[in-house]
């Protein structure tokens, strides 16, 4: 146990004062005798948080990913060309593969779960104990390998980006989208399936309302199908930028205050870091969370 722990600790010391160093060095090289005339000597904190065709090791140099011919159908543009997005979103796929499987090796061999197969053991029960059957009874069920499935990602998603250089692919609002597209055609699906395609469309508009107040409330309910997605990848892309734009925002105090500022951007950094691995899982558990809860909605309309 203290040998996990001690893990644990060195882990994010190394990885803080890793993040640390890469911005001295940064900014040893940018230094105002270094600098241009006419340019500003500064950390262009928006240039690090959005998307890019590389993965920025600063003082190590930068990786290029694949870019690929842009192709036109129609009227439309597309560019399959990798982003730094989707790297990560390949890397945090395929560490969730290993992890996952993993486990489902350890958990086989062993009568009592222990290692990462308790682990991963532990959240599914969660999930399954603590989500979906208090919020949709046993016919969630067959619905619970689409839940684990999205607080899993989510969660190795998050948390990879807290890796020195890594990225998290939540922070791209593409990203979170998509997710949040993928939520909404469950909701819909499952509504429909439940009561039919014109049982949910009717079940929308509550019944017993006055026919004069009838087509307003069939735009708002109708507006009301989309606002439930926007606030699933609203939520969560704001959340993990806002985490990464405040380290960067006191990393960059080494900038104004050279060493100094060690002594105040470590303790605060290392604060927020910690903050970051707690929204990191409780984003992953509220994005899962309420979409449990809407396809329930969409399927139980009374």
């Amino acid at each position: 146990m203290r040998l996990k722990y001690g893990f644990i600790y060195s882990f994010i010391l190394i990885a803080l004062f890793a993040v640390l160093f890469s911005f001295k060095a940064y900014a040893d090289e940018h230094q105002p005798d270094q600098v241009p005339k006419g340019e500003k000597n500064e950390l262009d904190i928006i240039e690090k948080v959005v998307d890019h065709n590389y993965v920025d090791f600063y003082f190590l140099g930068k990786l290029p990913l694949p870019s690929f011919p842009k192709v036109k159908i129609g009227g439309v543009t597309l560019d399959f060309s990798v982003t730094k997005s989707l790297f990560m979103m390949f890397l945090s796929s395929i560490v969730l593969f290993f992890v996952l499987r993993r486990a489902a090796v350890v958990n086989s061999k062993n009568p009592v779960p222990k290692g990462v197969g308790n682990f991963v053991e532990t959240i599914i029960l969660f999930i399954r104990d603590e989500i979906v059957v208090p919020n949709m009874g046993k016919e969630g069920l067959r619905l619970l390998p689409f839940f684990l499935t999205l607080f899993f990602f989510i969660l190795f998603a998050n948390i990879i980006g807290l890796i020195p250089f890594m990225a998290q692919p939540t922070k791209n609002i593409s990203v979170t989208t998509g997710l949040a597209l993928i939520s909404f055609a469950m909701i819909q699906i499952n509504g429909m399936k439940k009561n039919g395609v014109f049982g949910y469309l009717k079940g929308l508009v509550p019944h017993g309302i006055p026919v004069f107040v009838l087509p307003i409330m069939i735009v708002v309910e109708f507006i009301g199908l989309f606002t439930k997605p926007f606030a699933l990848l609203m939520r969560l892309f704001a959340n993990i930028t806002a985490g990464s734009i405040i380290i960067m925002s006191l990393l960059g105090l080494i900038f104004i205050m050279n060493w100094a500022g060690v002594a105040i951007a470590v303790p605060f950094a290392l604060f927020i870091y910690f903050l970051e691995l707690f929204v990191a899982v409780l984003q992953a558990y509220i994005f899962t969370m309420l979409s449990v809860i809407f396809i329930n909605m969409a399927m139980h309309q009374h």
